[in-house]
């Protein structure tokens, strides 16, 4: 009697697993080949692959735009005007800097004494002989000094 049951319980197991490969070889043929554009035309995307689509985009958008697009920050461009803009005034006025020291009547001993100090020195030299002081301020320019020593040093050779 067990083995009666054991043996029936092996014909039912036997079935299930025939009907489950039968299911799985139909199911298998009736799959046909389909193309990318048609899988694509049949595609409906739910709103969490939307949603996590647009997200991936404006990241890649961002990423794309930031390191090759040119794009910057506010404060990134705040700096950069700045510093074009004190560019800007130290090339407007280091020419007069060199004005000035045409004015001066020891020029040609003094530019003998420029060319013969080290390149670091030469901004604190035109400093001291006020060349790079210019109208109505109290103190010299580092900048217009540094810029003046090298047209000053054109002016030389």
């Amino acid at each position: 009697m067990e083995q009666d049951k054991v043996n029936k319980l092996s014909e039912v197991g036997r079935k299930v697993w025939d009907e489950d490969a039968d299911r799985n070889r139909t199911t298998a043929q009736d799959k046909k080949k389909v193309s990318f554009g048609q899988w694509w035309a049949e595609a409906r995307p739910t709103k969490t692959a939307a949603f996590w689509a647009w997200v991936g985009s404006i990241v890649l958008t961002m990423i794309i735009g930031f390191t090759w697009g040119g794009w910057v920050t506010g404060g990134t461009a705040q700096t950069l005007a700045t510093k074009m803009a004190d560019d800007a005034v130290v090339q407007r006025l280091a020419p007069i800097c060199v004005v000035q020291f045409n004015q001066d009547a020891e020029k040609d001993q003094k530019l003998t004494e420029l060319q013969e100090i080290s390149s670091y020195q030469r901004a604190s030299f035109v400093e001291k002989q006020g060349w790079a002081t210019m109208v109505d301020e109290e103190k010299p320019d580092r900048k217009v000094a540094d810029a003046c020593a090298k047209l000053l040093m054109l002016i030389g050779q």
